[in-house]
């Protein structure tokens, strides 16, 4: 039987050290195949949760890797994701910077392929989200901060990498279950994840001449610092208001970073050649419980 994690409250971006238990996102007992073998990956909001597993992933696959995250509030944990990319093997380096700014943008994608050498992989993962309980408590600042967040850093990193990008290199873009179906409490993070899949099609058919891939994943409610304990009965409990999205949508035991990063690396991974302008949903069934 899994035991619940106990319940938690972190301001965003949150960290990992605050987690209780810790979440699954070291990759601890993933072994390689050597599927990414000189692959250089950009990967943002990469120093925890779900970045952090595929980070990992992808170096113990033979990947070197650049991390991009938000401020000193998460230096520690990026510290620990390079760290554990590094007792892979491969190179890591670590990026901090906002990018709902433009110009942040940019300088990951060039500071990654000054110091990589190159840029195989982009995986746009970093997302921010604040429930509110009906639509005249979500403020303008708020709207935009999502969009800046959520969408235009996606466009734009993805626009300065497309320079640097061989042709069939890959793109991943983090969605969610909330973009497929839709969350009263979370409308501005529910519409970015939406338009993250509407610029996923897209740009898989404007890239398809050149053979690069665009693909998605929906995870459901993952155990991270910014989304918690991943855990119903929790999660409930420490924001009410997404009881009525929540119940019977997701199972009881916790869903966890190492979930998501397995689908992505399958993703990026020859094994997946074929597959472009797809969504993959890493949910329980969530979208057959509407």
């Amino acid at each position: 039987m899994t035991t619940s994690p106990p319940g938690q409250e972190q301001a965003y971006p949150g960290r990992t050290a605050e987690m209780d238990p810790r979440p699954r996102d070291e990759m601890r007992d993933y072994e390689g195949r050597g599927l990414l073998a000189g692959t250089r990956a950009l990967i943002t909001g990469g120093d925890s949760g779900i970045g952090r597993a595929v980070a990992v992933a992808f170096a113990k696959e033979g990947a070197d890797v650049a991390i991009a995250n938000l401020s000193d509030t998460e230096d520690e944990d990026a510290a620990r994701t390079a760290e554990l990319v590094r007792q892979a093997g491969q190179r890591c380096v670590t990026i901090r910077g906002d990018l709902a700014v433009e110009d942040n943008c940019q300088r990951a994608v060039e500071q990654t392929v000054t110091e990589l050498g190159g840029l195989d992989v982009l995986v746009n993962n970093v997302a921010t989200q604040e429930p509110v309980e009906d639509l005249a408590e979500l403020s303008t600042r708020q709207w935009e901060r999502t969009f800046r967040v959520n969408v235009f850093s996606y466009f734009w990193t993805t626009r300065a990498a497309l320079k640097h990008l061989p042709d069939g290199g890959v793109i991943i873009n983090t969605s969610s279950i909330n973009g497929l179906r839709g969350n009263k409490t979370l409308i501005d993070y529910a519409a970015t994840k939406g338009a993250v899949l509407a610029f996923t099609y897209s740009l898989a058919q404007a890239l398809q001449e050149r053979g690069i891939r665009v693909n998605s994943v929906a995870p459901t409610t993952v155990r991270t610092p910014m989304a918690g304990d991943g855990n119903v009965a929790e999660i409930i409990e420490r924001v009410p208001q997404l009881a009525g999205s929540l119940t019977n949508a997701i199972p009881v035991e916790a869903v966890e970073a190492i979930d998501v990063s397995n689908a992505v690396l399958w993703l990026v991974s020859e094994e997946a050649r074929y597959v472009t302008g797809s969504v993959v949903p890493v949910d329980a069934g969530n979208l057959n419980r509407r």
